[in-house]
C-alpha cells in the first residue's frame, strides 16, 4: 500500500490590476470572434426557429387527434360512457319493475294473510271447497287428441 500524501500546488494570483489589464486586453479579440461567430449562425437559428414553430404546430395537432380518439374511444370515452349510460338505464328499469312486481306479491301475501273473501276465494279454487247446500260443477278435463299410430290412418278420404 502506498501511503504517501501529494500536496496540492499553490497557485498564486496575479494582482487586481493585472487582471483588470489582461481581461480588457483579451476582450476586443472575444468581442471580434462573437460577432463573427453570431454572422455565421444566424441562418442557422432562424432555420431553427422556423422549423421549431411547424413542428410545435404538428405536436399540438397531434396531441389534439390522440386526444379527440382518446375521449371517443378510450377506456372512459363517449363509446363507453353512452354503452353504461344504456346498461344503467335498463337495470333501472329492471329494478323498477322487479320493485313493482314484488310489492304484487307483498299485496298479494298480506290479502292472502287477511282478507277473509281473498281467503275463501282461494279455498274456493284451489281444494274445490263449498259452504254448507251448495254444489259444485266441475267440468271434465279435456283429453289431448292422439295421434295416428301409422301414416295410413291420417290420411283422409274425400
Amino acid at each position: 500500500m502506498d501511503f504517501r500524501v501529494g500536496v496540492p500546488r499553490i497557485r498564486v494570483l496575479p494582482p487586481p490590476e493585472q487582471r483588470l489589464r489582461s481581461l480588457s486586453h483579451g476582450a476586443d479579440q472575444a468581442e471580434a470572434w462573437a460577432t463573427n461567430l453570431q454572422a455565421k449562425l444566424e441562418p442557422h437559428v432562424a432555420l431553427v426557429y422556423e422549423l421549431r414553430r411547424r413542428i410545435a404546430t404538428v405536436a399540438v395537432a397531434v396531441i389534439a387527434v390522440w386526444l379527440f380518439v382518446h375521449v371517443m374511444f378510450g377506456a372512459n370515452g363517449m363509446v363507453v360512457y353512452r354503452a353504461k349510460k344504456t346498461e344503467y338505464l335498463r337495470v333501472q328499469k329492471d329494478i323498477q319493475q322487479l320493485q313493482q312486481e314484488n310489492q304484487q306479491y307483498a299485496d298479494e301475501v298480506s290479502q292472502l294473510k287477511y282478507d277473509p273473501k281473498r281467503i275463501e276465494k282461494e279455498a274456493r279454487e284451489q281444494f274445490h271447497y263449498a259452504r254448507p247446500g251448495e254444489v259444485i260443477y266441475v267440468a271434465p278435463e279435456r283429453v289431448a287428441p292422439t295421434s295416428p299410430g301409422n301414416r295410413a290412418a291420417s290420411k283422409t278420404t274425400p
